[in-house]
């Protein structure tokens, strides 16, 4: 919807190739939904839900068998974002690195977009 021809809305790593896979084959959903919500100290949360049905103005994307559907008002939001998955001592989870957020709160659980993507809502 708002992509560019011959590139993905988003990318994902081999990490979160083999994380959205493993979710997918444990109780044979079609993928992961993922989008944004207002919310949070920043504002914005992102959002993420597994997907029985793709809907048809979610915009797929699908990567070694792998994947994930954006939510059309996520869309202008998420594109050109890296969807990796990281594991560490403390925690295991899903990261967004997306060029479009100018700000985030300190705990990494919300976001700000620039405000010139709202206009375009």
């Amino acid at each position: 919807m708002f992509g560019i021809p011959g590139k993905q809305a988003v990318n994902l790593t081999q990490a979160a190739v083999r994380q959205i896979t493993k979710l997918m084959a444990s109780d044979g959903h079609q993928g992961l939904r993922i989008g944004v919500k207002k919310g949070g100290c920043a504002g914005m949360e992102y959002t993420m839900e597994y997907v029985d049905e793709i809907l048809a103005h979610d915009e797929m994307v699908e990567i070694d068998g792998a994947r994930v559907m954006i939510a059309p008002m996520a869309q202008m939001f998420l594109f050109g974002t890296e969807i990796d998955y990281e594991t560490s001592m403390l925690e295991s989870g899903f990261k967004f690195k997306n060029p479009n957020v100018i700000d985030a709160c300190g705990c990494g659980e919300s976001i700000k977009f620039d405000e010139a993507l709202f206009a375009k809502t």
